[in-house]
């Protein structure tokens, strides 16, 4: 893509990220693969792959990707490059994936159940996890990239709330852990985290896309123009907290009836809990270790109790959504979390409410019709995603 209606100076720099983004898409690249790409002739492609190599942001090995023809080699990002922790912190949970200088990963992805009855524990732990990156590579530079559930502001690096855990303060992470840790820290919501998975990592052609997360909460992410959304107070993607009943159930925010309080998988159990000891007589004992696996083979043994209360929650998601999507039209969203377990008859019920959207096309031409699906990226490359705010703080350097 060539920008024209630029001085000289910023078509270059617009030139430079377009370049950076593809060398970090593709890890490896040629002059023919960049000028295919990108527009520009081989004499530009040339230039300005020598500028970026003397500013440090590309290698060059003369390891060729074809036997055809003469080659100069190859273009890749250099290895003096840090790795990245890449961390998915919960109030109960920490999933870490660490990833090399090109965002590959290095070691196996690894999930933790952790006890944090307070925010030193939570850093605490989020410390140690560090620690022990460092001694197993000890002569590589390691920086932290922390998705947090909740509430975050990515500017201070702030977990400004985070529902469910057992505090209410918020906590200065970034802060607090690169003074201890001495180390770059960059800290965003869970949500921003998928969203760029899909953008770096999936296969949309949209440049609009929407994230959507139902778990034990419910929360997404949108990107917009390729950029990702977060509005001014960075509260962007609450769609858990839309209000689908005023009369409805207390919520952790402190309104009623919350989409929340009626779709995520803990409200979801909660009631399964209540209406089985109601209907069956059980007793608090036999119901509280009632699990995602257990709801899940409720709901595929068509148990009356579990399926009515988790349509009634698929039906409130496919309701809010087709708000959401008269507002921000946006045509590409993928669904995570653990609530994707129950299935295509559960994702049917969501989209369902959407199968009226005005704004979707009527005639023969399908192109832009809202597409609804399952996310397919593995969990590793999901928690792989946080690690590419570091990416995109890298090529906003070049719109200066």
């Amino acid at each position: 893509m060539i920008h024209v209606g630029l001085n000289n100076f910023r078509m270059r720099q617009l030139n430079k990220e377009l370049i950076m983004s593809l060398v970090w898409r593709e890890k490896r690249v040629t002059k023919s693969q960049v000028a295919k790409n990108t527009g520009l002739s081989i004499p530009a492609v040339t230039n300005i792959l020598e500028e970026l190599i003397v500013e440090g942001q590309l290698s060059h090995s003369d390891k060729n990707l074809s036997n055809r023809g003469i080659s100069s080699g190859s273009y890749l990002l250099p290895e003096t490059n840090p790795m990245t922790l890449c961390l998915n912190v919960t109030p109960t949970t920490i999933e870490s994936q660490l990833v090399d200088h090109q965002i590959v990963p290095v070691i196996e992805l690894t999930c933790e159940w952790v006890s944090m009855p307070g925010p030193a524990v939570l850093l605490d732990v989020i410390a140690q996890r560090y620690i022990d990156c460092q001694k197993k590579f000890p002569n590589k530079k390691i920086r932290l990239a922390i998705a947090m559930h909740g509430q975050v502001d990515p500017e201070t690096g702030v977990s400004q709330y985070m529902p469910q855990a057992p505090w209410r303060e918020s906590v200065e992470v970034k802060y607090i852990l690169e003074n201890r840790l001495k180390c770059p820290v960059i800290v965003d919501n869970d949500c921003v985290m998928l969203a760029l998975a899909e953008k770096w990592q999936g296969h949309n052609e949209n440049k609009d896309i929407c994230v959507i997360n139902v778990d034990y909460g419910i929360g997404s992410s949108f990107i917009i123009n390729n950029t990702i959304y977060r509005g001014s107070l960075y509260g962007s993607g609450q769609i858990g907290h839309t209000i689908v009943d005023p009369d409805g159930k207390a919520c952790s925010c402190g309104r009623y009836g919350c989409l929340e309080t009626v779709a995520s998988l803990s409200a979801i159990k909660k009631q399964v809990r209540i209406s089985m000891k109601r209907s069956c007589g059980l007793s608090s004992g036999e119901v509280e270790n009632i699990n995602t696996d257990i709801l899940t083979e409720l709901w595929r043994n068509k148990d009356p109790v579990t399926r009515g209360i988790i349509e009634d929650g698929a039906n409130a998601i496919g309701l809010s959504l087709y708000n959401f999507l008269n507002i921000l039209n946006i045509n590409q969203i993928w669904f995570y979390g653990a609530s994707c377990q129950f299935g295509n008859e559960w994702l049917e019920m969501v989209t369902r409410h959407v199968n009226g959207n005005p704004f979707d096309p009527k005639n023969n031409v399908k192109r832009n019709e809202t597409s609804i699906q399952f996310g397919r990226l593995t969990r590793q490359e999901q928690i792989m995603g946080i690690a590419w705010l570091y990416v995109e703080e890298n090529l906003s350097s070049f719109q200066c």
